[in-house]
């Protein structure tokens, strides 16, 4: 049974020679188990960097108070008779210390000792007492670990410059992790695997070779826990409707990468705050891009069309073909839908669903036009969309009718009037 935490031994003695304690916490190993050729005795043994061999005290018929009242803190006291001090520990994982406390009360009371095998005591690893390592920062290839794996406890890792070819499977046991930075690597492809890092907030992958974001990566954890998500500069021509799966979602970067579009159902990513899309092929907007509400939106260098909204694109089909009337149907009524109840294509239209200004759903039949919207309507702050100081950017609408299309004809011609 062994504990890492902090310790601080207190001698009560001490006060009445006039002297105080140090009043601060080392970082330690703690064992409880039995001396070399000392068969059913129980001891604790506890390991610090300055003491590898550890100091030893006696547990049967020793201990003469547990105190347990912050145990849920990671807390917890043991006052021993002889020698006359209090093991003072903190900073413990409180599973672990509950089971370690429990096991130090039985030690204390003998029960069933004698039966009990009892490991050894042997000095504790380095490696045992160092504090967990929570950070790990590699700039340069010579730097990279190839025979030693990366410390499991680390929540921040950033490999950058190392001219990786692929993510390394090493890193997708670290389950701790909560930053990813592979940066400036030549990585084409990401693993699916990638989505069992049940605890990444921020995924860094800017300056790579990345051809495709994959589909499966949406369906995994990386939907309730990804908060930031960085693609710029690498050969992207499109990203799967799916990646509005992420919910979490606060900062997207696009930035330099060859998107001709932007995912239809962005809208439905209520948290995003930080959008940066410059230097790509973005033509127009996506009809769900005005429910979106941002801090900071970047749009600058897209080769954006002319607004059209009188030169509509109609594409109704009369009557609707049944394909569409189900389609619609599903999305209006709310239908439970899956690969498991339809063909996977048919899942994949009824995502890639438009929506019309009535808020209804519309897909091989609709009618498209483009307008102007002033992008401080969705952000507070807009870097200007292009050289001569615009803040608009042209969206593309959807109409699932004619009316519907006139409604919004009428509405634009009032306004343009006044």
């Amino acid at each position: 049974m062994k504990l890492q935490c902090e310790v601080e031994v207190i001698n009560r003695m001490l006060p009445s020679f006039g002297m105080r304690n140090r009043g601060k916490g080392t970082r330690a190993v703690l064992s409880v188990g039995r001396q070399e050729g000392k068969r059913g005795s129980a001891y604790l043994m506890i390991c610090t960097l300055k003491d590898k061999a550890g100091s030893r005290y006696k547990l049967e018929n020793n201990i003469e108070q547990l105190f347990t009242r912050f145990l849920g803190e990671g807390k917890a006291t043991l006052r021993l008779k002889e020698p006359a001090v209090d093991i003072c520990l903190s900073k413990a994982e409180i599973s672990s210390l509950k089971n370690f406390i429990s096991a130090v009360g039985l030690a204390n009371k003998g029960a069933d000792i004698g039966t009990v095998l009892l490991p050894r005591l042997t000095p504790a690893k380095t490696s045992e007492i160092e504090k967990p390592r929570a950070k790990m920062f590699i700039t340069t290839k010579k730097d990279y670990p190839i025979t030693k794996s990366f410390p499991y406890s680390l929540e921040h890792l950033q490999v950058s410059y190392c001219k990786l070819a692929r993510v390394d499977m090493r890193m997708l046991c670290l389950k701790k992790l909560q930053k990813l930075d592979l940066s400036n690597n030549h990585i084409k492809k990401l693993p699916k695997t990638i989505g069992d890092l049940v605890c990444l907030q921020e995924l860094i992958l800017n300056n790579n070779l990345l051809e495709s974001f994959e589909v499966v990566l949406c369906s995994t954890t990386l939907r309730d826990t990804l908060k930031s998500l960085d693609l710029s500069a690498n050969k992207l021509k499109a990203l799967p409707v799916q990646i509005c799966n992420f919910k979490e979602l606060v900062s997207l970067k696009l930035d330099e990468n060859e998107l001709l579009q932007l995912p239809f159902p962005i809208g439905q990513l209520s948290k995003l705050r930080f959008l940066s899309a410059t230097k790509n092929k973005l033509q127009c907007l996506p009809n769900t891009f005005k429910k979106l509400s941002l801090e900071k939106l970047d749009l600058f260098g897209n080769p954006f069309i002319q607004a059209t909204p009188l030169v509509p694109d109609i594409q109704l089909k009369i009557p609707l073909p049944l394909l569409e009337t189900a389609t619609r149907a599903t999305l209006n009524y709310r239908i439970p839908y899956g690969p498991h109840l339809i063909p996977a294509t048919l899942c994949q239209d009824l995502s890639m669903a438009k929506t019309c200004d009535c808020g209804l759903p519309c897909f091989s039949s609709f009618i498209q036009t483009v307008v102007l919207m002033n992008l401080h309507q969705v952000s507070q702050t807009v870097v200007l969309v292009d050289s001569m100081g615009g803040t608009e950017g042209p969206i593309a609408c959807y109409f699932c009718s004619l009316t519907c299309y006139s409604q919004f004809l009428d509405k634009y011609l009032q306004s343009t009037r006044v």
